[in-house]
């Protein structure tokens, strides 16, 4: 898997939902994880060729859950000249030791994005970029579909009143398993995650069960995506329009 594969898709996904403008300042949310690094890599090489001249920078949320070594994550951001910061807070210990909370992945990420939201404001960024792929839009879908009873998932692009910053998802047409070939390939300094509930949430059983489905129907994961972005099919991005002249994102 080359980083020209990653880029494709990043573009397209760009492209058709309008995420980047001229003149835009965006924050890449730099998790350690692999789609965030390759995120971080792939916009760093597409704002060399973009018709749309963009500023970058990552930064980094310290959960404050164990002795993590940021240095390699530095020393990425400056072989690929984006300033880098690290934003030290309590919500791991607040999640895990004070709450006890047993499904702890929504309220983390809720306060993870309220971490990310203060400083992408001393940066002065109008724009955040996390790195959910198309695996995770199918994920959430189900997720929501089953323990919810609601067809829904995150939108490519969406904006935040509170914060005033639009919220960007350029991978969302690249798969995990080209992501993970090229951080692989490439080495990238993938830090192993220090949460508790890792590999245990209701998201890890939806990556098993989509599996499980793909040995049965191997192109079942295929459909599913296209079932939720294509516009023939029942499209739950229609109120995301791609035609920019036609009007910002809906708000959330």
């Amino acid at each position: 898997m080359t980083l020209q594969n990653i880029l494709s898709t990043m573009r397209k996904a760009c492209e058709e939902y309008s995420m980047i403008s001229d003149g835009d300042k965006i924050a890449v949310g730099l998790s350690g994880g692999k789609d965030s690094l390759v995120l971080l890599k792939a916009l760093s090489v597409f704002r060399k060729f973009s018709p749309n001249k963009f500023e970058l920078f990552a930064v980094t949320i310290d959960m404050g859950i164990g002795n993590v070594d940021f240095a390699p994550l530095k020393q990425f951001c400056e072989q690929e000249n984006v300033p880098y910061h690290i934003e030290h807070t309590d919500i791991g210990p607040v999640i895990f030791d004070v709450r006890k909370e047993k499904n702890p992945c929504s309220l983390c990420s809720k306060m993870r994005r309220g971490a990310l939201n203060d400083v992408i404001g001393k940066l002065g960024c109008n724009k955040l970029a996390l790195g959910h792929h198309a695996d995770d839009v199918l994920e959430t879908m189900l997720l929501s579909f089953i323990y919810e009873g609601r067809l829904s998932t995150f939108a490519p692009v969406s904006y935040m009143d509170r914060s005033g910053v639009t919220l960007i998802r350029p991978l969302v047409y690249t798969q995990e398993k080209n992501i993970s070939a090229y951080a692989k390939n490439e080495n990238l300094p993938v830090a192993k995650s220090p949460c508790p509930a890792d590999h245990e949430t209701k998201r890890e059983y939806m990556k098993s069960l989509v599996k499980s489905i793909q040995k049965d129907i191997p192109f079942a994961k295929d459909r599913m995506f296209s079932a939720i972005v294509s516009p023939e099919r029942y499209n739950l991005w229609d109120q995301y329009p791609k035609n920019p002249s036609a009007g910002r994102p809906k708000k959330q």
